[in-house]
């Protein structure tokens, strides 16, 4: 198993715990997705993975509906789609996905959970360069076999094809995940959920009262309604 597994393994219990936190992030996907391409998931590729993302933590159809609904509405701020970069104590390299209608809000928030806690905020492209920016797929198992998927996705940019409890799960970078999703649409198998994940290219291994002094900041950062992801080069 190659590095996109473990940390898959390792986040796995950590994403999205709180029920409310996913489902405000989901609806600021919805809003995004709408402004960029419209509210059809027929014709907005982003927007039909983005409900698929919603049915699997079992947001009601309701509530994506709504938020389709007001996200056409033109009298909506926007969100814009903001990265932070620093470092916790240890020099353990901190990367933050924010999606904020107030960016001036979302940087004082940011820059005080860093000073309050002994960290320090980047600037750009600061430790950015030390994750390896990836799109990822999860489809039901049954009835495919992963070794053969696994042949036919490496040309349309898969690297990881692996099988969890969830699954079997498809890794590519970033920049792979259109023809990815089109491929499998083409092949009428189902997405049931898909996203961006930003994997250490190296890990460091903590103390005990060190890993508490960089959970104390990671747990300030994520509590913040703007954020959307945060990933760290510490050894989980």
């Amino acid at each position: 198993m190659g590095r996109a597994f473990e940390f898959r393994k390792a986040r796995k219990m950590k994403r999205w715990s709180a029920m409310s936190k996913a489902f405000t992030r989901i609806g600021k996907d919805i809003v995004m997705a709408v402004k960029e391409g419209g509210p059809d998931p027929d014709s907005n590729s982003r927007l039909r993975a983005v409900i698929q993302n919603a049915k699997s933590v079992n947001m009601p159809k309701d509530n994506i509906e709504r938020a389709i609904k007001r996200a056409t509405d033109k009298s909506l701020g926007d969100y814009k789609e903001v990265l932070f970069e620093g470092y916790a104590p240890h020099g353990i390299a901190i990367l933050i996905e924010t999606a904020t209608d107030n960016n001036t809000r979302t940087v004082a928030n940011i820059r005080s959970y860093f000073n309050k806690c002994n960290g320090s905020l980047g600037t750009s492209g600061s430790v950015e360069f030390m994750f390896d920016h990836t799109c990822n797929f999860r489809i039901d198992a049954e009835g495919i076999d992963p070794e053969e998927l696994e042949l036919e996705m490496i040309d349309f940019g898969a690297e990881e094809v692996f099988v969890d409890d969830d699954g079997i799960l498809i890794y590519a970078p970033f920049e792979s995940f259109g023809a990815i999703q089109k491929e499998l649409e083409h092949k009428e198998i189902e997405i049931l959920s898909s996203g961006f994940e930003r994997i250490p290219q190296v890990t460091k291994k903590l103390s005990e009262e060190e890993v508490a002094d960089v959970e104390k900041l990671l747990e300030k950062i994520e509590e913040d309604d703007d954020v959307q992801n945060v990933y760290h080069t510490m050894q989980e």
